[in-house]
């Protein structure tokens, strides 16, 4: 059964935000390969059969197109089909993003697979070809003169394509590529192989194109193999010490990790369907079909907007780029909503988004007794970008405190080990401190929604300090301090009954802030009352509140942030919709974000902030943020 969601974006190769290339048409041979950012990263696809050239994948001219007859977008595998008149051509895009297996998961080595079967059964002399672009390893096309080196071997056909100027860790930002580093191409089987192209553009920079051919004798099927694989040498700069990608931990060379995965396509491949299909058949159950195909879509997208590294002391570091938010790194208010996704199929990744906090919140530099917001700028984590790092105008005190004690307690939780809470203890302690003192009705400040500006008495961001405090009580109980625990969580329920009287409206609906009646905003914080299990607010608490979400507040593509704008974000609209207390009213808000999806103009990997009107994207794309969609899932499965 084929995805019926017609995708914004269709995900080609997903490993982290620099290798990460997708199909922005309805058709993958109608327009150029892109990185997410949405300049080329071209690859074409071609099959030569008896003769005669088809393309497949790209864009060039005057070359016949074979039909694209299907196209299936599952949770970690993108399959197309295609016919012509002598053959038809399923080809799949494989990123094996198993995060049971983090050397696995972070492997810069995707798949593309052919299988190809003759119309009428005759014999057919059948000739694959892929072409990679080096525009793959440049920030933008011509930066730097590239080499090419055929490092085949037998039975191992593997060409690759750098800069000749290899400056590793020397740019940061939002819209940038990479360009440093090799893209590699390469195959295992026995009628492959690689060569590659070379131009001068007219400033005299030296460029090359790489191609892979396999050749296939065909009576019914025949099929091949491609890796596409990128080697970034260095990942991270982690306060000023440059870290390699955590797949590189012991010691394994690009060329060894790319035939490792070729040996491997077979048994991984198969893993990733029973994968994807039991996570659909899971979100179905805990909603529609809708429901599933948003989080499958999803669920690449999201892991590969992270990097994962691993520190000087062998932890994990799973660290997230803002991408099109302004290009931050590790940033608190972009793991919070995230962390759904990776609570329920490795809690170790989560634990890999707090750590840069932890430490930085360590440092000299960082005198506040509330949670920083970031770690620096994608990829150099050497401290807090945004608000100028420590000027106090535009950080975000009670949001992030609330952030990083919500996240890990449901770590703690997660995991049923309250050992790294432990190694932080401090940290959680002073920022539940700082909630105490000032998160019942917090002062003029920004919360996650920034782009909204400063608001004063906000009532969500009341409930996340709440949910923060009564998280550090969750720590406390599990790590054997019941005095303190039942202390804390007193407090929680005496601010939670001011929240009720403060934030009420007549018809018993809530404000978006305390000194506004009749105005509203998604109460999305409260959705940790539920998977936490406190009871923190009364059961029929939001009865009023998310019918109201149904019937008053939602346009056409989706629920409303609140009532200054009539745009949305996915991840918090889901979160809302979790609030709802039965499967009918979750699926009647969450179907809006699907056909938001289906039918938007805005041609780019899911984006979560969008107008809810006309579907079309306000700002940013790409962001792992979409991990928040599987909050519902998590709902249902515990924690």
């Amino acid at each position: 059964m084929e995805m019926k969601l017609r995708a914004p974006a269709v995900p080609l190769i997903t490993v982290d935000p620099y290798f990460s290339i997708w199909s922005m048409g309805d058709k993958l041979n109608e327009s150029d390969t892109k990185h997410w950012t949405e300049q080329p990263h071209r690859m074409i696809g071609t099959v030569t059969v008896d003769g005669k050239d088809y393309l497949f994948m790209g864009v060039k001219p005057d070359s016949p197109k074979m039909e694209q007859i299907g196209l299936d977008i599952q949770a970690l595998a993108t399959k197309y089909r295609f016919a012509c008149e002598e053959i038809q051509l399923t080809v799949t895009f494989l990123t094996p993003l198993l995060m049971d297996d983090l050397k696995l998961m972070s492997r810069p080595v995707s798949y593309i697979h052919a299988e190809v079967r003759s119309n009428d059964g005759k014999k057919r002399d059948v000739t694959i070809r892929i072409t990679v672009d080096d525009e793959i390893c440049q920030n933008l096309k011509y930066e730097f003169p590239t080499e090419y080196a055929d490092l085949s071997q037998p039975g191992f056909a593997c060409g690759r394509v750098g800069s000749k100027i290899q400056r590793p860790l020397t740019q940061a930002g939002d819209d940038l590529r990479i360009n440093w580093g090799y893209v590699y191409l390469a195959s295992n089987h026995e009628r492959a192989a690689v060569s590659a192209s070379a131009g001068t553009n007219e400033y005299g920079t030296v460029n090359h194109t790489l191609a892979l051919s396999i050749a296939l004798d065909t009576e019914q099927n025949a099929e091949g193999l491609v890796t596409v694989a990128y080697d970034d040498i260095q990942s991270i700069e982690y306060f000023h010490e440059p870290l390699n990608a955590y797949w590189k931990k012991d010691g394994q060379t690009i060329e060894e990790a790319i035939k490792q995965a070729l040996g491997e396509y077979g048994s991984l491949s198969e893993k990733c369907e029973r994968f994807s299909s039991e996570l659909f058949r899971e979100a179905a159950e805990a909603g529609n079909e809708n429901y599933a195909e948003l989080v499958s879509l999803a669920y690449r997208q999201a892991i590969a907007a992270h990097k994962l590294c691993v520190d000087p002391n062998g932890n994990a570091l799973f660290i997230s780029k803002e991408n099109f938010s302004n290009g931050c790194a590790a940033t608190v208010d972009v793991t919070y909503p995230s962390i759904p996704q990776f609570l329920i199929y490795n809690p170790e990744l989560a634990k890999g988004m707090l750590r840069p906090i932890f430490k930085y919140a360590s440092t000299e530099v960082w005198h506040f007794d509330f949670a920083p917001h970031d770690a620096g700028t994608y990829p150099l984590l050497n401290g807090q970008v945004y608000s100028h790092g420590t000027c106090p105008t535009w950080q975000m005190p009670v949001e992030e405190c609330g952030n990083m004690l919500i996240c890990t307690a449901a770590v703690a939780l997660a995991e049923n080990d309250v050992s790294f809470a432990r190694e932080n203890w401090s940290h959680l302690e002073k920022w539940c401190d700082y909630l105490i003192r000032n998160g019942v009705d917090p002062n003029n400040q920004l919360c996650t929604d920034d782009f909204a500006g400063h608001l004063a008495h906000n009532c969500n961001l009341s409930i996340k300090a709440i949910m923060g405090i009564a998280s550090f009580s969750i720590l406390n109980r599990l790590a054997g301090e019941e005095e303190k625990a039942e202390t804390l969580m007193k407090i929680a329920g005496s601010m939670a009954e001011q929240w009720l009287s403060m934030a009420a409206n007549e018809d018993g609906t809530y404000r978006l802030a305390f000194d506004r009646p009749g105005s509203f905003s998604m109460k999305y914080n409260a959705v940790w009352d539920s998977i936490f299990g406190l009871d923190l607010f009364p059961p029929d608490t939001f009865k009023a509140e998310t019918k109201a979400y149904i019937e008053k507040h939602s346009g056409p593509y989706g629920l409303m942030l609140d009532n200054r704008n009539t745009y949305t974000k996915s991840d918090w609209l889901v979160w809302s919709a979790t609030l709802c207390e039965n499967k009918e009213d979750f699926n009647a808000i969450v179907d809006r974000l699907w056909h938001a999806y289906d039918q938007s103009e805005s041609r780019v990997p899911m984006t979560d902030f969008y107008s809810t009107t006309d579907a079309k994207k306000v700002n940013f794309q790409n962001r792992s943020v979409q991990g928040g969609l599987f909050i519902k899932l998590l709902m249902d499965k515990g924690i």
